[in-house]
């Protein structure tokens, strides 16, 4: 029973990467800020998220890198994985970011942090440990968790996640993934070049989101390095013996038995809302998280949800950027402020990455008709790409007949950093054309973009009218 109440100006209710973008900003503003955390500051991303899988991937590229030197004249051999060291390499990370998110960084902000679990009473008070909080206003960013499906005889307690992949003392012999979304991809290709045999199943087509023939190269990709896939399979049953599991399924229409040393559910999320009371705060919520409206507000005005908890993308950039929005208007009451998707890109960090912006070419079909003009440029033809042995992948962009982007796809080397000024036309409104006319340092993989944007005008550049009209100029005097 709660025995002192403090009163504030803003109370954030999870310490993730929106929740602490908020407290940051609003209590370097000099705002009264309360931030409540009941697990570990910097929340999925620093501790179980993005940072230890970019670590893990970095090893593994590492490693690979000794495998595929043969075209460049190195000798190629393969190399002496450590396990537990890359585990270390892993855990370093996050201690080396830690101090970012920490209590004490907050703290010193101005920010107090109570470490427990919030629970509204009504709506506008939160009960923590001994104390309740009452506050003119609330951001609720409490995260989401993996979803663990309904399959007969699969064991929670045994099934490894995201959560705990990451912290395995014994190296895997062969890793089952179920689930072949960015994840489950990313986990598959860095496990399988540390050495280690991997299976992946997935109920649909891998990479769902991408474009397909794109996503179709990252699954190429990983084929080539020895991963085992398997999409549209249905999973009958999964068997936990000592030291294996056995996973029984349908694929390529015939039963298949799969036998593995660890099982790794990487099947989706859900968002963590329980013991929230969010009923008694009069915040509606369903499966899929926290209603929100545009202004990132829920049905109790006074409360805000961003990040997972709530409907929308789930990406940590997106989180941050909705915690710029929620200052916005409970700091500078710049009520009209309001989150906007369509700029919104998104990377799979598998290797060749995986970005896109915007729309797909078969989403913007569907909302602008077929009039949308597609134009691509491969890897190939670009230098750069060459003189590394990587002239793998291409940029599609997918445009309305006047040349407004409507989304563009990448897929090869650093495909997660070309996409950054495809995310500025978008959010700037510019047109195709201002990439076509930007100088490019040669040579770059950026000028892939160029490139592509100008291939855009190529056909009436070199049409029969256009050379006309050139016959027509070389009779003028100069």
């Amino acid at each position: 029973m709660s025995t002192t109440t403090r009163r504030c100006d803003l109370c954030i209710i999870g310490a993730g990467s929106g929740g602490l973008s908020v407290a940051a900003g609003a209590a370097q503003l000099g705002v009264d800020v309360v931030l409540i955390e009941k697990g570990a500051m910097g929340g999925d991303c620093l501790n179980t998220g993005c940072v230890p899988s970019k670590a893990l991937l970095a090893a593994a590229k590492a490693a690979q890198a000794h495998r595929s030197s043969e075209a460049l004249g190195v000798k190629a051999h393969e190399p002496h994985v450590d396990y537990q060291r890359v585990q270390a390499h892993v855990h370093q990370a996050i201690a080396q970011i830690a101090p970012h998110d920490s209590v004490e960084r907050f703290e010193g902000l101005g920010a107090e942090v109570i470490q427990g679990q919030a629970r509204f009473i009504d709506d506008r008070r939160v009960v923590v440990n001994d104390q309740t909080i009452q506050a003119k206003r609330f951001v609720v960013a409490t995260g989401s968790q993996p979803v663990i499906p309904p399959i007969e005889g699969l064991d929670p307690d045994k099934a490894l996640t995201h959560e705990d992949i990451f912290s395995l003392e014994q190296t895997p012999e062969h890793l089952i993934i179920i689930g072949a979304g960015p994840i489950g991809m990313e986990m598959a290709q860095a496990h399988r070049r540390l050495g280690i045999n991997v299976s992946v199943i997935e109920k649909d087509q891998p990479l769902p989101a991408a474009e397909p023939e794109h996503a179709e190269r990252v699954c190429e990709a990983l084929r080539r390095e020895g991963v085992e896939l398997y999409s549209q399979a249905t999973i009958e049953r999964v068997t936990h013996g000592p030291g294996e599991v056995r996973v029984a399924l349908h694929a390529d229409n015939a039963p298949q038995l799969i036998t593995g040393s660890h099982l790794l559910v990487a099947a989706g999320r859900r968002p963590q809302i329980d013991g929230l009371g969010l009923d008694r705060a009069g915040v509606d919520h369903d499966a899929a998280g926290i209603v929100i409206d545009r202004h990132l507000k829920t049905t109790n005005k006074r409360i805000f949800a961003i990040g997972d908890v709530a409907h929308g993308p789930h990406f940590t950039h997106w989180a941050g950027y909705q915690a710029g929005v929620v200052i916005k208007q409970a700091v500078f009451k710049m009520g009209w402020a309001k989150a906007d998707a369509s700029a919104l890109p998104w990377v799979t960090y598998t290797d060749p990455e995986l970005a896109q912006v915007g729309l797909t070419e078969a989403k913007a079909r569907e909302a602008h008709g077929d009039k949308v003009k597609v134009v691509r440029w491969s890897m190939a033809e670009n230098d750069r790409a060459v003189a590394e042995g990587g002239g793998s992948g291409e940029v599609k962009v997918v445009a309305t007949p006047k040349g407004r982007i409507l989304g563009v796809s990448l897929v090869g080397p650093h495909a997660g950093e070309l996409i950054a000024p495809w995310t500025l036309m978008i959010s700037q409104g510019l047109k195709i054309g201002a990439m076509a006319q930007v100088i490019s340092p040669y040579p770059t993989l950026g000028e892939i973009s160029k490139r592509a944007a100008g291939s855009w005008y190529t056909p009436s550049l070199f049409s029969d009218k256009t050379r006309r009209l050139v016959r027509l100029l070389a009779k003028l005097p100069f």
